[in-house]
């Protein structure tokens, strides 16, 4: 039963979406990891509580069928801001688009710094000593 179980943890994942956006906050990825850590041992992966099991496979199966959308369906896809889907993606783009602008420019500050630290930067240990001449 156990590789039953993997297999539909398997299938789930490659179903399940990702959001390029999102890297390193992406459900989908996390998922795919939890359930490779889950099952290291893959169809041979002996499971503590197979019930628990059974019931979070269900529940990620319902959210990823969009169950829930479907039984209660939105009035207007915004959030409580009233920001809708494409403002707030547009958002997200951005952000993610500053933080690699941001991460580029820090890197060439830090090369920018280490340069002028070396131009000025006193003279190395060895020409420090030629200056103090012993008394």
């Amino acid at each position: 039963m156990s590789a039953t179980r993997y297999r539909r943890f398997l299938k789930l994942c490659e179903e399940w979406p990702r959001d390029e956006t999102k890297k390193g906050r992406d459900l989908g990825t996390f998922l795919r990891q939890r359930v490779a850590s889950a099952f290291r041992e893959g169809e041979n992966t002996q499971i503590a509580d197979p019930e628990k099991c059974d019931q979070m496979y269900e529940s990620l199966a319902r959210i990823n069928g969009n169950v829930y959308r479907q039984r209660f369906p939105r009035v207007r896809d915004t959030s409580f801001t009233g920001v809708t889907v494409e403002e707030k993606q547009f958002s997200l783009f951005l952000s993610g688009f500053a933080t690699t602008t941001l991460e580029s420019m820090d890197e060439e500050k830090k090369g920018l710094w280490k340069s002028i630290m070396e131009k000025f930067s006193s003279k190395s240990p060895e020409d420090g000593s030629e200056k103090n001449p012993e008394k």
